[in-house]
């Protein structure tokens, strides 16, 4: 499952606010910074944000050594 600190990361690369990212998810802005800030999440709202993401252009990493994110060079100019 996808953590806080890879949806901040996704949503930087992407140059993309919470709300934009709450917009895009159907969730409140709250939510966004709540599951940021390891506040934790239902995983509806964590599939949400990673189908959200994906669709543009996100690729979460988790190798079991690492975390992070890359973003498809197309997606960094939208």
């Amino acid at each position: 499952m996808i953590t806080g600190l890879q949806v901040k990361l996704a949503r930087t690369a992407l140059g993309w606010s919470a709300p934009t990212l709450a917009n895009a998810a159907g969730v409140a802005t709250n939510t966004v910074s709540r599951f940021e800030n390891d506040k934790g999440a239902n995983v509806a709202t964590m599939t949400a944000f990673q189908a959200t993401l994906e669709a543009a252009g996100v690729q979460f990493i988790d190798d079991g050594e690492r975390i992070g994110v890359t973003v498809a060079k197309a997606s960094q100019s939208a």
